[in-house]
């Protein structure tokens, strides 16, 4: 099977092509950025046979010149909460013009189904049941999920969009949830770090995500399905506690406001349509991260 993987040299793209070549499956690339270096780090020599081709997300006819030949799209485009709370327009134009682009590269090139990555962020602080965004981020990830049920209906293309809350592992440097995976390589560095947001939050071990992404175009899919995919809810204190515990020493400490989405979100069953699936605990998780910034080898 040949995916075209959008986002794919970005954190998550990284761990999610990992999976997929591990699976069998022939890459495809598309990202603004073509430096493999997180890629070749988590992939080893199997990436070299990955194609990686420099793209405009939002540019449809692009999109679709790439999705020829192609079997699958896992999409993973997208600019995170800092950058679309900044510039709404470019964010827009990124997020959900650039899902749209997706789409029509499927209809277009006659692809069945496809996999994308949503979010918790469609929800708000009050409730992790109910969608009731309150960033930038989370309106348009929901736009995408409504966008993804009128391309079944209109054009039966099946989907699954994955919604984590905070994805943390070895790799990830930016957005405004980084900060558990930057408390972890500035722990091993012996540098201070203070992460940036306190209270409780729902953490997901990025392998995991990598993992249910797969699954859902690997198997036969109909419909729209939208997932939340929990991890392990926990206090950052608690998770700064465990970094300790790892790297005696630590300078670590939290400041700012919780993360405005609900800790707890509603448990969706996944296993009807992507059968069984890891789950790393947050200890392991951690273990991992720690291990992987010490020696730049996946544990």
């Amino acid at each position: 099977m040949k995916v075209l993987l959008t986002g794919g040299t970005g954190f998550l793209g990284a761990w999610t092509t990992r999976r997929l070549l591990q699976a069998g499956c022939t890459v495809r690339i598309v990202d603004r950025s073509t430096d493999r270096t997180l890629l070749d780090a988590l992939a080893g020599p199997a990436a070299a046979a990955v194609e990686c081709l420099a793209l405009d997300i939002a540019d449809t006819r692009a999109v679709a010149a790439r999705a020829e030949g192609c079997d699958r799209i896992i999409h993973l485009a997208a600019l995170l909460t800092p950058a679309c709370r900044d510039d709404p327009i470019r964010g827009a134009t990124v997020n959900l013009i650039g899902t749209l682009a997706v789409f029509e590269a499927a209809r277009r090139c006659g692809i069945p189904q496809l996999a994308y990555v949503s979010s918790a962020g469609v929800f708000g602080p009050e409730s992790g049941e109910v969608p009731n965004p309150t960033t930038q981020y989370g309106a348009f990830k929901l736009a995408c999920e409504a966008s993804a049920r009128a391309y079944w209906l209109d054009r039966g293309i099946a989907s699954v969009g994955l919604r984590p809350l905070v994805v943390y592992g070895p790799g990830r440097t930016v957005g405004g949830t980084a900060g558990v995976t930057l408390a972890c390589r500035h722990a091993v560095a012996g540098q201070p770090y203070t992460v940036p947001f306190t209270g409780e939050t729902d953490l997901v071990y990025v392998d995991d995500v990598a993992a249910a992404l797969v699954a859902a175009v690997l198997r036969p899919v109909r419909g729209a399905h939208v997932f939340n995919l929990l991890g392990e809810v926990a206090h950052v204190d608690r998770v700064i506690a465990a970094i300790r515990a790892l790297c005696p020493g630590a300078m670590l400490d939290a400041a700012g406001l919780p993360v405005p989405i609900a800790p707890r979100l509603a448990r969706h069953d996944l296993h009807p349509v992507l059968g069984a699936l890891p789950r790393t605990s947050l200890a392991d998780g951690l273990a991992r991260t720690v291990a992987f910034y010490r020696t730049g080898v996946l544990a």
